[in-house]
């Protein structure tokens, strides 16, 4: 009897460490390779942080190169399906598949980079690239010698359309012969197609690049090219040591250590974060000694601004690109606006594929 009483003590010990011991399973559902060195590779840049930041109380898992649709769809029903407890959607065609797969897993909980919708068990995140495209506009403006920048653009969604506004506005505003070409790839990661539109920008008289695509194919051709370019989601100099002025660096690790340590205390709520340089979701990376000191210290100056609220890119007065008024003197856009933006502002050529 004795024995029989301690051997289920010893079972009950067992099951109650295994209990505790249980991890958080967090997967992650990425749109392009880890290795896009861009936007995929700083979300995974963020889940290894995580890993490093609560050890042993999560395990992780991925599948990169998820295409948009259908397809994610069911990736994300086997990750639900294989016992995952939260699960980290990282591109905004990920947004109604998220939403569908959520409403059959109650139990499971779901963050979306970058999308609107949400429910009780999925919340929203983005950051406020358009902050950083703002400081990039500005040395572009500054630094162009043929006053002609060209934008390498992804998909025709606000999150794009407000950082070439962004972009434009602040390098129109310290060069006023400024233009902007913008070559639309509809692809997030297709290094053939940035490269050819990264020569097409070129061809067209551009001496800076800047994109909203995730390879270093840009860089690779600016450097060939002998011209100026912009590091996308991560630092990308090694891609382009003579063309590399500066990066936008999106920095995730933090809110993913903070949104799953909500799901492990039990605090975890539906919401929606939408953070920018203030709060170091956006960074910007060493800049290159090929910008001169003066506009270095005009863009840090800039930075502090914007992190410090003292200053909004999106600050009036500014037209919309037909000519109509849209924000007056001093006047700050409204989130509501920025988040569902849909047209460009006054100055830039050309319309917004439908």
């Amino acid at each position: 009897m004795k024995k029989i009483l301690m051997l289920a003590a010893a079972f009950l010990l067992t099951a109650s460490i295994s209990s505790v011991a249980d991890p958080l399973k967090v997967g992650f559902i990425y749109v392009g390779p880890t290795g896009d060195h861009g936007w995929t590779y700083e979300h995974d840049q963020g889940r290894i942080a995580l890993e490093a930041a609560l050890g042993d109380q999560i395990e992780t898992s991925f599948v990169e190169s998820v295409p948009e649709g259908a397809d994610s769809e069911r990736v994300l029903t086997q990750m639900a399906l294989s016992g995952h407890d939260l699960i980290y959607t990282t591109s905004f065609g990920y947004m109604d598949p998220t939403i569908n797969v959520a409403q059959k897993f109650p139990d499971v909980k779901f963050e979306h980079a970058t999308g609107y919708k949400q429910a009780d068990n999925v919340a929203t995140y983005s950051a406020r690239f358009y902050e950083g495209r703002a400081v990039i506009g500005h040395i572009a403006g500054r630094v162009t010698q043929s006053n002609v920048i060209g934008y390498i653009a992804s998909f025709p969604i606000p999150e794009v359309i407000r950082g070439i506004n962004s972009a434009y506005l602040h390098a129109k505003a310290v060069n006023p012969d400024v233009e902007m070409k913008i070559v639309w790839v509809f692809s997030w990661f297709d290094p053939a197609k940035e490269a050819d539109a990264a020569q097409a920008l070129i061809d067209q008289g551009a001496d800076i690049l800047m994109q909203h695509t995730d390879s270093p194919a840009a860089m690779n051709i600016a450097e060939d090219a002998g011209i100026f370019a912009f590091g996308q989601a991560s630092d990308m100099s090694k891609f382009g040591p003579n063309a590399h002025l500066t990066a936008i660096i999106n920095n995730w690790g933090p809110y993913y250590v903070e949104r799953t340590n909500a799901v492990i205390d039990g605090t975890w709520t539906s919401g929606d974060t939408w953070d920018g340089i203030g709060a170091e979701m956006v960074k910007m990376g060493p800049m290159s000694d090929k910008i001169p000191a003066e506009v270095q210290q005009e863009a840090q100056a800039l930075i502090a601004a914007i992190a410090n609220g003292d200053y909004h890119p999106f600050t009036g007065p500014i037209s919309r690109q037909d000519g109509s008024a849209w924000l007056n003197d001093g006047e700050i856009a409204d989130d509501g606006t920025l988040l569902g933006m849909n047209f460009y502002v006054e100055g830039i050529e050309g319309d917004i594929p439908q």
